[in-house]
């Protein structure tokens, strides 16, 4: 047997083995714990650390741990997914249908793998980690501390039109948050880890330390404090000098400025900005849209084979939308920009200036598409690096236009300022968008150029969005968690926690005398009347009561049905804590009846034990110690 077959024959024995017991292989961590022996090692771990290492010395010993892990963690993603692309390459040189068969290809393993092996949702990576803040008690399951490593392999290695960044953050953050349980911490200290994470990736994989904290703040951290602000900056700092160790520290886009500022051109970079958050506003609206028409499809298959011809046949025409779009940006800046129709048909007109503004307008009217097909097709793949992609297009396609007029502006720097801006819009993240292309180029003379812009964008798709492309999806829900700490704070009670049972009902139809000896042993002035069905009818208030209730002649005449009142307003038991307390403001009622959606009694929400709660919620999560 010769040493290739022999490799091979151990390869799909491993594979064979992983598959027969990867139930098992699955649970191990849970399994090893079950060992008496390693469950006593890990209680005198956890209790030697207690004793020995105050809380904010454990943290920042946590926060320098998961940068690094992370840093890992992003070096690895990096290189699976360079492995991946040559492999793809060499696999499909000379042979061009497979280079539009590729990417349904990795879509389809990605897929399969999802279904099969992870058996869970991790696509939309960042707005997974806010409904874990939000939701979940800054908990993120095991399994996303690689899933979505693999997942993205798969898609974009084999050109899917995503990016990788979303991935990476949302394993930094599980890396954070698992790592923080592990050792007992409490939830406040669970979201900092989670924050740690993110900063950690978006560092370890940008080389951008600054950008990571930042977007930290801006996305995912819901109040800043010099508590919080200490640990990410360890992390990211960690992160990014170790991804500098292993692979260098040259920036993704090497820069040099081609011309200084000038304050001639600000009128033009309000321009750009402006159509960057109009572009962000498609973008955004567009995506929804089409992984919503995604999501109506219940086959996998179907959407395996829609999403796999849709991005093969934008793939046809328009070979820059395959894979992430990070040498198609390279070709702009490097001054090729006819080189990016390389492929196309559009390719023997190369030398029209017309026909590369149509092929470059095609090419960011369409990524959205080509991402919307990756992603809602069973891909897994962030939009990040779309953004930038179209962000660069736009801002090299801006300058163009104005070049007609000879206005003399400096293509690159503007490409540099779309790719801020765009960024800055889709993501509600200004500072995030200036600081990672800063970081990025290295071109720090860049700032002005790129403030101008990320700040226009942002101001101009507000206007039209409320809500980023991450939080949107749970805004709509009442489930996001934001920077505003009243509304923050709200995210973390739940309607139905706060319900109280303990009220007595009473029937519509019980007399006054009977009304009077449910009083008599009852500590509450307010009475649900409920029929038999258990079908809410209104409320029976002691001061409806109290005049007539030592007149025992009117005992037998008076039925609860005569004396019961409608509330003020009923709470539906499905509605979020912020329009609960909307209702108690505008009605100014200290108790109301909750009822489920066929108007069945549930119980009542007092408005003084949810400022109790409220108080605690303060306390425990948003209090900088």
């Amino acid at each position: 047997m010769t040493a290739e077959k022999n490799g091979y024959f151990y390869f799909k024995k491993t594979l064979l083995f992983i598959k027969d017991n990867f139930a098992y292989i699955k649970e191990t961590p849970s399994l090893l714990f079950n060992n008496p022996y390693l469950l006593a090692l890990y209680e005198k771990i956890i209790l030697w650390r207690e004793k020995n290492i105050k809380h904010h010395h454990f943290i920042l010993i946590l926060s320098l741990f998961v940068g690094f892990s992370t840093a890992i963690a992003a070096i690895l993603l990096k290189s699976a997914l360079l492995f991946m692309k040559e492999l793809v390459s060499d696999s499909m040189s000379g042979v061009n249908f497979l280079y539009l068969a590729a990417p349904a290809t990795g879509i389809f393993l990605a897929s399969l793998y999802v279904r099969k092996i992870v058996k869970d949702d991790i696509s939309h990576g960042v707005t997974k980690i806010l409904y874990a803040i939000s939701r979940r008690k800054a908990r993120i399951k095991r399994h996303n501390m690689w899933s979505s490593m693999v997942a993205s392999t798969l898609t974009i290695g084999f050109g899917g039109s995503v990016g990788a960044e979303a991935p990476i953050v949302l394993t930094g953050s599980a890396i954070g948050s698992n790592l923080a349980r592990f050792f007992k911490m409490d939830q406040k200290t669970l979201m900092m880890m989670i924050g740690c994470g993110a900063s950690g990736a978006i560092g370890g994989i940008f080389n951008a330390p600054i950008a990571g904290v930042v977007f930290t703040l801006e996305v995912l951290m819901v109040d800043l404090t010099m508590t919080s602000i200490v640990p990410l900056l360890i992390s990211s700092v960690t992160a990014t000098a170790t991804s500098f160790f292993f692979m260098g520290s040259k920036a993704m886009f090497h820069f040099s400025a081609v011309e200084s500022f000038s304050l001639g051109r600000i009128p033009y970079l309000l321009l750009l900005g402006i159509v960057c958050g109009l572009i962000a506003l498609y973008f955004t609206r567009a995506i929804n849209r089409l992984e919503s028409f995604f999501q109506r499809l219940k086959s996998p298959y179907i959407k395996i084979t829609i999403g796999g011809i849709t991005l093969s046949g934008l793939i046809f025409f328009l070979p820059a939308l395959y894979g992430e779009g990070y040498d198609t940006i390279e070709l702009l800046l490097s001054g090729n920009p006819d080189e990016v129709m390389q492929g196309s048909l559009f390719y023997q007109f190369k030398n029209n200036a017309w026909i590369l503004f149509v092929y470059l307008g095609l090419t960011v009217l369409f990524k959205v598409v080509a991402t919307s097909a990756t992603n809602g097709a069973g891909g897994t793949g962030g939009i990040f690096a779309p953004s930038l992609f179209i962000g660069s297009i736009t801002g090299y396609m801006v300058a163009i236009g104005l070049n007609y007029f000879d206005l003399g502006i400096p293509e690159r720097n503007f490409a540099f300022a779309g790719m801020a801006g765009v960024m800055s819009a889709v993501m509600h993240a200004p500072l995030t968008g200036i600081f990672l292309i800063a970081e990025l180029t290295g071109g720090y003379s860049l700032f002005m150029s790129l403030m101008i812009t990320s700040t226009v964008a942002y101001l101009t798709i507000i206007v039209f969005e409320k809500h980023s492309i991450y939080s949107m999806r749970l805004a709509k829900k009442g489930e996001l968690i934001t920077h505003h700490k009243d509304k923050a704070v709200l995210t973390f009670l739940n309607t139905k926690d706060e319900i109280e049972t303990d009220l007595v009902c009473v029937n519509p139809d019980t007399n006054l005398g009977e009304v009077v000896k449910i009083i008599a042993s009852s500590n509450r002035n307010i009475y649900p009347v409920v029929n038999a069905e258990g079908l809410f009818l209104g409320i029976l208030h002691l001061d409806e009561v109290r005049n007539i209730m030592f007149r025992t002649e009117l005992y037998e005449r008076f039925t609860v049905r005569r004396l019961m009142i409608t509330p003020p307003a009923i709470i539906k038991h499905s509605d979020s804590m912020e329009k609960v307390m909307e209702t108690f403001d505008k009605t100014n009622a200290w108790n109301l009846p909750v009822v489920d959606d066929e108007g069945m009694y549930i119980g009542y929400v007092s408005k003084s034990s949810l400022f109790n709660s409220y108080r605690q919620i303060l306390l425990e999560q948003f209090s900088d110690d």
